[in-house]
């Protein structure tokens, strides 16, 4: 997991380069879009719902990979997996590791969005 780098820039420098106004705009949604699924997550572990968790880990990971953030995207993978075999209480784990690398990613874009 570690091996992977918080940010992708190659990724991101293609976003730029994509989006090229919009490009600020992606990155405030995704942040403001990565809360509220780690909100998600943490209601689904509350409720100890496995299947709401599975979802809303995967749904992460997609948006996690498309701005790219891999090693958030990676711990989402785990989350979803554990989440499909209903580890809840590893699930709780991973969730706690995603917040700590959610808080990461979001210092560093928000450092990109200051370009």
């Amino acid at each position: 997991m570690n091996d992977k780098p918080h940010l992708d820039d190659d990724a991101l420098a293609e976003l730029q380069e994509v989006m090229e106004g919009e490009f600020d705009v992606l990155i405030r949604t995704y942040l403001s879009d990565s809360s509220e699924r780690l909100t998600a997550l943490r209601s689904a572990l509350s409720d100890r719902d496995a299947d709401a968790f599975t979802r809303s880990a995967h749904s992460f990971k997609g948006s996690c990979i498309n701005i790219g953030a891999p090693r958030l995207g990676a711990l989402c993978a785990d989350a979803e997996l554990a989440g499909k075999e209903e580890r809840i209480d590893d699930a709780r784990h991973v969730l706690d590791d995603m917040q700590s690398e959610f808080a990461t990613v979001r210092e560093l874009l928000e450092r990109t969005l200051m370009r």
